[in-house]
C-alpha cells in the first residue's frame, strides 16, 4: 500500500485485499471489487458519480490510512461495508443505514422502479403500505415512483422508526410517507391500500446459525421468524383480505422459505416475480386472491 499514489491502484490494492479475505457479501454488494469501491470512495471523500474519472486521482498519504482503516475493520470485523460507511443505494436512491435496521438489498426495488407495473395500474395507486419498513427503502423508493401515492411505512422497532424519519426527511417525502409503530396491522384498522408490500423477517433459527458472519451483524429482529421462518408472513397473509382495496396486490418477499410457502398455501395461486437485476423469493397477490 506504500507505493499506492492513485484512485485506481488503491482500488485495485483494496480488491485483492477484500479477495483474499474469505468475506462474505450480498448486503448492497455482490463482489469485492463493488465493496472495496464503496470503501475507498467513502474513506477518500469522492462522490461515486465522480468515477471513472477520479481514479487518476493522486491520494494522500492521510487518505491511504483512512483506506487502510476501513478496509481492516471491514475483514477484522466482518462488517457490510453499508454499516462502516454509513450509507447504501436503493432502487436508485441513496439512504442512511445504521445496524438498528438491515441493509437495504431486497430485489423489490426492481418493482418500486417500475411503479409495480405491469401489475397494477400506477396511475391510480393512492395508497401504499410498507410492513417492516426498516430504514425506509422501499416506502421511500415506492413514493418516488408514485407520486400521487400516500405511504404507510411500519416497524415495531423504535430504533428502525427513527432512522426510517431521518430518511423520509433527507427525500423531502414528509407529507407523502407517514412513518408510525405498527405490529403487521396492528396499528392500521380500518385502512385500506392499493398495494401492500413487505420485505419481512423470513429466516427460521437454524439457517440464521448459518449464515455468515456479516449477517449476525444485522438486527435479530429484521432476520429471525418463528414457525420455520413463516410466522409473519402468515400474519401479513392473514389481514390482506381486509386491508387491500378491491383491486390491490399484496407483495412479499419470502427469500429461502419460498418452498415453505407453496407448501403452507398450498392452494393459493402465487405469481413468483422474475428480476431482470437478480433476485426469487418474491411473490404477488390480487386482493382476490389473498
Amino acid at each position: 500500500m506504500a507505493g499506492t499514489q492513485r484512485v485506481g491502484d488503491l482500488m485495485a490494492w483494496a480488491t485483492q485485499l477484500l479477495e483474499r479475505s474469505g468475506l462474505a457479501y450480498g448486503h448492497g454488494t455482490d463482489n469485492a471489487r463493488d465493496d472495496a469501491a464503496a470503501l475507498v470512495f467513502h474513506a477518500l471523500r469522492l462522490p461515486h458519480a465522480s468515477a471513472p474519472a477520479s481514479y487518476r486521482r493522486v491520494v494522500s498519504a492521510d487518505g491511504r490510512r483512512r483506506v487502510a482503516r476501513l478496509l481492516r475493520r471491514r475483514i477484522e470485523e466482518r462488517l457490510p461495508s453499508a454499516y462502516l460507511t454509513g450509507v447504501t443505494w436503493f432502487a436508485g436512491h441513496e439512504f442512511r443505514v445504521t445496524r438498528d435496521v438491515l441493509v437495504p438489498r431486497s430485489p423489490i426495488a426492481e418493482l418500486c422502479q417500475n411503479a409495480f407495473e405491469p401489475w397494477i395500474d400506477a396511475s391510480r395507486v393512492r395508497q401504499v403500505l410498507d410492513i417492516g419498513t426498516g430504514s425506509g427503502c422501499i416506502a421511500i423508493a415506492a413514493a418516488h415512483a408514485l407520486p400521487g401515492a400516500s405511504v404507510d411505512a411500519t416497524d415495531i422497532s423504535p430504533q428502525a422508526l427513527a432512522l426510517a424519519r431521518g430518511n423520509v426527511r433527507r427525500h423531502r417525502l414528509g407529507s407523502r410517507v407517514n412513518v408510525l409503530r405498527s405490529d403487521v396491522y396492528g396499528a392500521l384498522r380500518g385502512r385500506r391500500y392499493d398495494i401492500i408490500v413487505s420485505n419481512p423477517p423470513y429466516v427460521p433459527a437454524a439457517e440464521l446459525r448459518s449464515l455468515p458472519p456479516e449477517y449476525h451483524s444485522e438486527p435479530r429482529l429484521g432476520l429471525h421468524a418463528s414457525r420455520n421462518g413463516l410466522a409473519i408472513i402468515a400474519r401479513i397473509m392473514a389481514g390482506a383480505r381486509r386491508h387491500l382495496e378491491p383491486r390491490g396486490i399484496l407483495v412479499v418477499e419470502t427469500g429461502n422459505t419460498e418452498r415453505a410457502v407453496r407448501r403452507r398455501w398450498p392452494s393459493l395461486p402465487f405469481t413468483w416475480l422474475e428480476f431482470e437485476h437478480g433476485g426469487a423469493g418474491v411473490f404477488l397477490l390480487n386482493a382476490d386472491q389473498t
